[in-house]
């Protein structure tokens, strides 16, 4: 194999696309990403993944499609990253949803081929327990279950994710994982009602090892009316005080008291459970 070079920010390979470094805010969720599908179905309404990926909302919404020649080319990716010695997490994904509603065999065998080269992986999901076919595949060392919530209520989460699993089905999930000593995390991205994320982690800290609180972007009607200071300082208050770790994201920052421990890499992982003798 050619000499593998790696990239100025230290954690991707150069000539990879399909294992990549994030930029901008999904660059403050993980540190490498890979996106099998193109497309979802999950149909949220304040999804921007299609104009970055410059999709008819139509087509894009229709459901998820496996990317062509995608497992020849992250084998090859995945190689190279394993030659490099890098082994961070890989985060599925940012344009798709790794358990939507279609077929997602392609997401086992991703998880499969990352680690079998050395590789870490998360999935972020609202496919809830869909998610569950692949609960042995994670390791409580290396790996993260997530999944991304923005009311507890049904009703409100079918207006804005009419395709998504419901609320309470995510919840299952998290639990799940949990159970089984995955370390899991909820992104509170976007906040579409501020007492509704509230609510969230009064719901779900028992299970939850981290949150990743940001703002609703790209919906100017929820951004404009908003007190984002309130809800920054209500939400920190609330997670320091249940003792949960947390990442406020950038757009958020601004409203953080001076001087706030706020790391963007906590790692998402558990220790190696320890071994007690009979």
């Amino acid at each position: 194999m050619k000499t593998v070079m790696i990239n100025p920010d230290g954690v991707s390979v150069k000539g990879c696309s399909i294992i990549y470094a994030p930029k901008g805010q999904a660059g403050e969720y993980a540190p490498l990403a890979t996106n099998p599908y193109r497309g979802c179905g999950h149909g949220c309404a304040y999804c921007y993944v299609p104009l970055v990926t410059k999709q008819p909302r139509s087509e894009f919404d229709a459901g998820a499609v496996e990317r062509v020649d995608f497992h020849k080319r992250l084998v090859a990716d995945a190689r190279k990253y394993e030659a490099a010695a890098i082994t961070e997490q890989v985060m599925l994904s940012f344009t798709t949803d790794p358990y939507h509603p279609g077929d997602c065999s392609l997401t086992r065998i991703t998880l499969e081929v990352l680690r079998d080269h050395g590789l870490a992986f998360c999935t972020l999901t609202k496919g809830g327990t869909r998610a569950l076919r692949d609960i042995y595949a994670f390791r409580p060392e290396r790996d993260a279950f997530a999944s991304t919530l923005t009311s507890l209520d049904e009703r409100f989460s079918r207006k804005w994710e009419r395709g998504a699993a419901d609320p309470s089905d995510r919840l299952a999930a998290l639990r799940a994982y949990h159970e089984r000593g995955i370390f899991t995390w909820v992104s509170l991205e976007p906040t579409l009602d501020i007492e509704a994320s509230l609510a969230i982690v009064d719901a779900t800290h028992g299970f939850v090892d981290l949150y990743k609180v940001g703002q609703a972007n790209y919906l100017k009607e929820i951004t404009r009316t908003t007190d984002w200071r309130d809800y920054t300082l209500r939400i920190v208050e609330k997670l320091n005080r249940l003792g949960k770790r947390h990442y406020i994201k950038r757009d958020l920052q601004p409203y953080l008291p001076e001087g706030y421990h706020n790391p963007l890499r906590v790692p998402q992982r558990h220790g190696i459970p320890e071994v007690h003798a009979a």
